[in-house]
């Protein structure tokens, strides 16, 4: 790939891509630095980008495999020499109080559903975060994932029906 296809790549849907690496880091310097690999790795191939078939996926896909192996190679450096964390907590992203009740409590749903979600089990969190938040398709999924695309509908219904679950429990009604 040349830099002109790169950019184009990046007007067309980075900020979708962005938002899938921000997802799966949940850091978002990480994030970041997974957005630059990806487009850095897809500019390093001699890969021929055809428009026609999804490149959207394609550049999910890598970034997915990306992320993989950087988990990949943590859990080795930490299984080698573990690391502590010196911060004892995490920010918290304040927003601003809404003078509206329905505006704050829809927000409040929605970071309780963002938190169930960054619970769920990665092989459910992910379709999940793509169906979703990145507007892809059950077959641009598949392709990403790389599994069929009635496991990825089965993965999408269990997420639904956990989340719903959950909800439940937190005592949100329908």
């Amino acid at each position: 790939m040349d830099a002109r296809e790169i950019e184009r790549c990046i007007d067309e849907f980075g900020t979708d891509l962005y938002r899938f690496c921000l997802k799966l880091c949940i850091d978002k310097v990480d994030a970041e630095d997974l957005y630059q690999q990806t487009f850095l790795k897809a500019l390093e191939t001699k890969w021929q980008l055809d428009w026609e078939q999804n490149p959207k996926a394609l550049f999910f896909s890598l970034a997915h495999n990306l992320w993989n192996s950087d988990r990949r190679k943590q859990a080795r450096r930490n299984k080698i020499a573990p690391c502590g964390n010196l911060e004892a907590g995490e920010e918290a992203a304040l927003h601003s109080g809404e003078s509206i009740e329905d505006n704050y409590l829809q927000k409040e749903l929605m970071a309780e559903v963002n938190q169930m979600i960054q619970t769920l089990p990665e092989k459910i969190r992910i379709p999940m975060i793509l169906f979703y938040l990145s507007d892809c398709s059950i077959d641009q999924i598949a392709v990403i994932i790389k599994k069929p695309p009635g496991t990825v509908k089965s993965r999408l219904f269990k997420g639904r029906s956990l989340i719903k679950k959950r909800l439940e429990e937190a005592g949100y009604e329908e």
